[in-house]
């Protein structure tokens, strides 16, 4: 190996770290806030309105993620990234100065700002820097890191809480993202994108994010506080949603460089890989939110102690994704083994309908690592599909989609799941007592939520065409929608 192209590899690992790390710390925050929720309620008082703390980050992360990803597009990834981290790290610092609730949730919003751009550009950049022939095996490991930081952010978030300050929940993340910056404005070739020069879509982000806040907030009105459907705070924000997504549609398909660009859909694997995204968060939300759920109420444990015994789910996610991405790598191929995946998926949550205060240990490791496996695959195998499918200039908006309709799916299963567990707890309360009715709940909502999540990304899966990593493919205006291996900032 000659200096040179030792010189290029080191710089890429190193930018490989640095990019995987800003996901990581994009991914930890979702969850690490948490396990310090009861302390901050006590120390900034406002417990009523303590779900917006996390709704707030989800909505503008959420909102965020598909514009950071067209933008990146169109005027190149570096810009666009370090904007994010910057904006993330600013919104940390203002978390951990809260004095009050109105305060944290208005800072959460920042930082959810600038969050939306970590994930979508960091899967981007990863498809970027390394040959095509690379890119199975370090989705695999950038899925292991997914895994990862869904089940360290609880854990975490306790230890801060306990060992120190709830406020270092954010801190944490100031050193971390100053190194990261540091790397990628040093090392990351800026490589403008092909849109430089147009207007952006300012009408196109405005109705979507207005949009997405509404589908959000009626979601989270579903899912959190025991509405109806059909009560006001659900229905209203929902129609207003879905109004304000068919204006969307009307701008974008009028728009000159629109935000989201819809002809990508006409892309039968963009397509199926996005509602196979969708509906795989549904078994994925049921290991990581309604397991440690399980844990903690039924079995009165801690919440950083239920981050240590939903462990086999990680491991399988880690495996999983690692195994499929070594998988696609060595075969040039990723049907055969995102079809596995969701019958995986469904086996270990149709175990979890055997969930009771009695259950033995050896029992729970094994339904709990079936789930992971069946999980860890789509984190690394759906994303490498969906790069493969669209032309290198789209990337971006790809891999921020992707993203995107993971969350959504994940926000929709949360508020019908949601409602169902408490459904269930109510009924079983008052005959079985408060924790034989929570394991009731997590015996009924683990199963039907993992199982009919499986069976819809199943079914979509099995239409996904089955491609060679490497064959051109045909994009709706007739050019290659194949071939990205230099670096682009």
């Amino acid at each position: 190996m000659s200096a040179a192209t030792s010189g290029t590899s080191g710089r890429n690992a190193l930018l490989i770290f640095a990019v995987i790390g800003g996901m990581f710390l994009a991914m930890l925050d979702q969850t690490i806030v948490g396990t310090a929720l009861p302390r901050i309620t006590v120390e900034l008082g406002g417990s009523g309105l303590y779900t917006w703390v996390v709704t707030a980050y989800l909505l503008t992360s959420t909102v965020t993620v598909p514009l950071y990803g067209g933008l990146s597009d169109t005027y190149g990834r570096k810009p666009l990234l370090l904007t994010g981290i910057s904006v993330f790290l600013v919104g940390s610092a203002l978390c951990g100065l809260a004095q009050d609730m109105g305060q944290l949730i208005a800072f959460r919003a920042v930082q959810g700002l600038g969050a939306g751009a970590l994930l979508p550009l960091s899967l981007a950049l990863i498809m970027d820097l390394l040959p095509r022939e690379r890119s199975g095996q370090v989705q695999g490991a950038i899925g292991g890191v997914m895994a990862l930081s869904y089940l360290a952010g609880p854990f975490l978030g306790g230890v801060f809480t306990d060992q120190a300050s709830w406020r270092w929940a954010f801190y944490v993340n100031i050193p971390i993202g100053l190194a990261l910056i540091a790397i990628i404005a040093t090392r990351l070739p800026h490589r403008p994108g092909q849109g430089r020069g147009t207007r952006p879509d300012y009408l196109g982000i405005a109705v979507f994010s207005a949009a997405i806040t509404a589908l959000l907030i009626g979601l989270t009105e579903k899912g959190l506080n025991g509405n109806g459907w059909s009560d006001r705070p659900v229905l209203g924000p929902i129609a207003g949603a879905v109004a304000l997504l068919a204006v969307f549609v009307a701008v974008e398909r009028r728009a000159a460089n629109p935000i989201v660009p819809l002809h990508l859909f006409r892309n039968r694997t963009y397509t199926i890989v996005n509602i196979a995204s969708f509906f795989s968060a549904f078994a994925m939300y049921a290991g990581v939110v309604f397991l440690p759920r399980f844990f903690q109420q039924a079995h009165q444990l801690s919440a950083t102690t239920s981050g240590l015994y939903i462990y086999p789910v990680l491991m399988g996610m880690l495996i999983g994704s690692f195994v499929t991405g070594a998988l696609i790598g060595r075969t040039g191929r990723y049907k055969p083994w995102l079809i596995a995946s969701p019958f995986l998926m469904a086996a270990g949550a149709l175990l979890c309908s055997g969930l009771a205060l009695g259950t033995p240990v050896w029992q729970l490791i094994i339904w709990m690592t079936l789930l992971g496996l069946g999980v860890g695959p789509t984190l690394s195998g759906l994303t490498v599909a969906v790069q493969f499918a669209v032309e290198p200039r789209y990337i971006g908006t790809a891999s921020a989609n992707l993203t995107f309709f993971r969350q959504i799916g994940g926000s929709v299963a949360l508020a019908i799941a949601g409602t169902a567990y408490a459904a269930v707890v109510a009924e079983q309360a008052a005959v079985a007592g408060p924790p034989a009715a929570h394991a009731a709940a997590s015996a009924t909502v683990i199963p039907w939520l993992g199982a009919a999540g499986a069976l819809i990304c199943l079914l979509a899966l099995v239409a996904l065409p089955d491609r060679r990593l490497g064959a051109p493919q045909t994009s709706p205006s007739g050019t290659p929608a194949s071939g990205v291996g230099t670096a682009a900032g």
